[in-house]
């Protein structure tokens, strides 16, 4: 049995915790220093808590899952705990960042590191397809050897950046998709056309309609430091970085909206075009 921590153990985390339970594994982590909310996730998950972080990286492998604007900052707590403990885990870096992020985080760390890149929604055992999770790193294939149901892992080579790479092309695509859709509905309902704008939307793509965007606008605060993510990566390949750096401003006019406030079960099951207009009225 592999003992598997999870840092931070937020809706993602969460997710992958119960999965890597699933497996037959050990799992640690801990809601110290989080909200609230963290604790009372744990609680209904049935997992219980190290109590602090210096006890979760006591785990053969610890997993890094927060926010990309946090994943330097995760990186620099897990290395501190790896330094007051004398721990080396294998560090998975499961985090939306730019390559070039996972290399500054692998070098100040003291132990290994796995670039790893969850594409899809949060796992759950037995959910059919499984959540792919790419995989870079001379260790990647110890990763991908761990039984957790609900995961496909994709071992993408020896060479950290790649997982990460891949998930911001893949995430460019949705995720500057649902951005278009929620600029181009606004618009239609400022110039009366909402519904025809719609229905030709839904010839080519079924799923268009306010939902995809109120979903996201429920994640927005989160996908602004991915667009930026996204808007480096594509820089480091030698092409504009505005394209990206545009979407991270309507993903933060989304995060200031009405539904920017709520949880993605708590919103109605017709959503209000109206409710994903920034708060300035712009």
């Amino acid at each position: 049995m592999t003992t598997i921590g999870i840092h931070a153990p937020g809706a993602m985390g969460t997710a992958l915790a119960r999965c890597v339970g699933a497996g037959g594994h050990e799992v640690l982590t801990t809601a110290a220093g989080r909200s609230p909310a963290t604790a009372r996730r744990l609680e209904a998950a049935g997992l219980p808590d190290a109590g602090s972080l210096d006890a979760v990286v006591a785990a053969d492998v610890v997993v890094s899952v927060v926010p990309p604007g946090r994943a330097q900052e995760a990186a620099a707590e897990i290395g501190a705990a790896c330094t007051r403990t004398g721990a080396r885990p294998l560090v998975v870096e499961a985090n939306a960042v730019a390559p070039a992020t996972v290399t500054a985080i692998a070098a100040d760390l003291p132990t290994d590191l796995v670039d790893a890149a969850i594409s899809g929604p949060p796992p759950a055992p037995g959910a059919a397809p499984p959540t792919r999770v790419f995989l870079a790193g001379p260790r990647a294939e110890e990763v991908a050897g761990l039984t957790v149901p609900g995961v496909a892992w994709v071992v993408l080579g020896a060479t950290p950046g790649a997982a990460s790479a891949t998930k911001m092309c893949t995430a460019s695509v949705r995720k500057g998709w649902v951005g278009l859709l929620a600029q181009a509905l606004v618009t239609a309902e400022h110039h009366g056309v909402l519904d025809e704008v719609v229905a030709d939307l839904r010839v080519d793509f079924p799923t268009a309609g306010p939902g995809p965007a109120a979903a996201a606008a429920t994640k927005a605060w989160r996908f602004v430091d991915e667009m930026t993510a996204i808007a480096d990566t594509q820089a480091a390949a030698g092409l504009t970085r505005e394209l990206f750096d545009a979407f991270a401003h309507v993903y933060r006019d989304l995060a200031t909206s009405a539904y920017g406030d709520r949880r993605p079960e708590d919103l109605p099951d017709a959503p209000d075009v109206g409710n994903l207009r920034p708060r300035d009225g712009r």
